[in-house]
């Protein structure tokens, strides 16, 4: 049903309504996995330069 909706004339503006949504929901794990890395990172550094001094 919500192809046939998407495909008419008429849902233009709900296509680019869902499309925008589907863009939203796909930000957010990079988001979470890039956070975590880079949390990762700068707690591996931190041990790292606690050893050296």
């Amino acid at each position: 049903m919500c192809r046939a909706v998407l495909e008419t004339e008429e849902g233009t503006q709900k296509a680019e309504a869902v499309n925008d949504g589907i863009v939203y929901l796909m930000v957010f794990p990079y988001l979470l996995v890039g956070i975590l890395g880079f949390v990762i990172y700068r707690v591996y550094n931190k041990k790292k330069k606690a050893k050296i001094e």
